[in-house]
Formats: C-alpha cells, structure tokens, sequence
C-alpha cells in the first residue's frame, strides 16, 4: 500500500510562488525509487502533465510551466516538491501528484492552486 500525501497550494497574486510537497507513506521506502508525475486539472478542461521526475532524478516539464517550475525531491523526507514561480492565472487549476509503482499508480488528493491577476 502507497500513500501519497499533498500539501501547499492556495491563493497567489500573478507573479507569485507556490511550492507544493508529494509526501509518500507506506511501502515506497525511498521516493527516489520511483518516478514522481505532476498533474493539474483546471475546470472544463483535460487533465495537463505539468512534470516529472525520474527514478534517476531527471525532470521533464511542459511546455507551459517550462523555466517557470521545477521538480526537486528530499530523500530523508520522502518527498518530492514542484516549485512553481512567475505564476500566471491560466495556472489555476488542482495539482495531483502520482506515482506508478507495482503495477498501480497512486494518486495525491489534490491541492488547488489559484492565481489571481
């Protein structure tokens, strides 16, 4: 069993920062042993992969958030972070966190991150 837990997010003016964490419990002993895919879903549109990062570490972004956020992980708390800056408003929407991993893939609840303009 794999828990994935979510935090950060909220309410940022254009321009801002957000930071949100991808904590992982239970049978993933090392978040470095998995990749780690970043999601985020606006209201009537399709589910967008924003980024991800690699067992090996390597990151990967859409075109959209590309040099504006970036994937880091912290191994002693098995967690994995997007950092999002020069937030714009069309990055409203809820960002998910998953892992695949022994044939399933593992879901976040989900933190909603708003932009004001």
């Amino acid at each position: 069993q794999v828990h994935l837990e979510q935090s950060g997010g909220g309410l940022v003016q254009s321009g801002g920062s957000l930071r949100l964490s991808c904590a992982a419990f239970g049978d993933i002993s090392s978040i470095d042993t998995v990749a780690v895919n970043w999601f985020r879903q606006a209201p009537g549109k399709q589910r967008e992969l924003v980024g991800y990062i690699t067992k090996r570490g390597v990151t990967s972004f859409a075109d959209s958030v590309k040099g504006r956020f970036t994937i880091s992980r912290d191994n002693a708390k098995n967690t994995v972070y997007l950092q999002m800056s020069s937030l714009k408003p069309e990055d409203t929407a809820v960002y998910y966190c998953d892992v695949p991993w022994a044939g399933n893939v593992y879901s976040g609840q989900g933190t909603q991150v708003t932009v004001s303009s």
